[in-house]
């Protein structure tokens, strides 16, 4: 048996999506990475939360080999191993098909950050990937979703420290964080966000973005070196 610490936070952190009300049937994921021996914990595929135990959480490298668990692991596990090997800092990766979300996918359209909720947690738009082309969905279609989000973030020069989430078009969100439990907190953000920016959308036509100056005091305050939000101090990338 390997890894028991970490089956065990990225079971209990799938187990909060459906509490969350993030998750319906089997429709999400939770994974979790021990860095130094390059190996990630990850949801069986296709199994329903009220029947997880720890043990199942299945065992895979960074290539996506399964090196201990007796069930498949998660079909989205070419995805999250992409993600790990291309975004170095993060620990934990969710994905949902949450409807709020996944409705500005479905419209491949990002999350405006639009409310200090969405400030608070990611430092401008939640972006939305191009759609996959019938080439790259025959293909390696989970690999290719990992691409397609590691691409986009390359070209918008996004930093996925401070913008930990995505929406991958006609599909859904993934979002990550330092650790399983962190990814799953802002997947739940997301979701507020997302609905809230719908609202608001539906009621003005006028660029509702907030400003540039309130943006940066809502991420600041609770991210990097001056950060003064709750009982300590949080760590993040310092932008300028």
């Amino acid at each position: 048996m390997m890894l028991e610490e970490l089956k065990n936070e990225v079971y209990q952190a799938n187990m909060s999506l459906p509490k969350l009300g993030l998750v319906t049937f089997t429709w999400g994921n939770v994974s979790g990475i021990d860095r130094e021996k390059g190996l990630f914990v990850i949801k069986p595929s296709g199994v329903a939360y009220e029947d997880l135990k720890p043990d199942d959480m299945v065992v895979v490298d960074l290539d996506g080999n399964v090196v201990e668990g007796d069930l498949n692991p998660s079909s989205d596990t070419p995805t999250h191993a992409y993600l790990y090997r291309h975004f170095k800092n993060i620990g934990g990766i969710t994905h949902t098909h949450s409807p709020w979300g996944v409705s500005f996918a479905a419209a491949q359209m990002d999350i405006p950050a639009v409310s200090t909720t969405h400030a608070d947690t990611f430092y401008g738009d939640i972006p939305c990937t191009p759609a996959l082309s019938q080439e790259e969905i025959q293909s390696a279609y989970e690999l290719n979703t990992g691409k397609v989000i590691v691409s986009e973030f390359e070209q918008r020069q996004i930093d996925p420290d401070a913008t930990p989430a995505v929406l991958v078009s006609q599909h859904g969100p993934f979002t990550w964080g330092v650790n399983a439990s962190k990814s799953v907190y802002n997947a739940k953000v997301l979701e507020v966000s997302a609905e809230i920016s719908y609202h608001a959308l539906q009621s003005t036509r006028s660029d509702i973005h907030v400003p540039q100056y309130l943006l940066d005091k809502h991420y600041y305050r609770k991210h990097g070196v001056n950060a003064y939000y709750g009982q300590k101090k949080a760590v993040s990338v310092n932008h300028s």
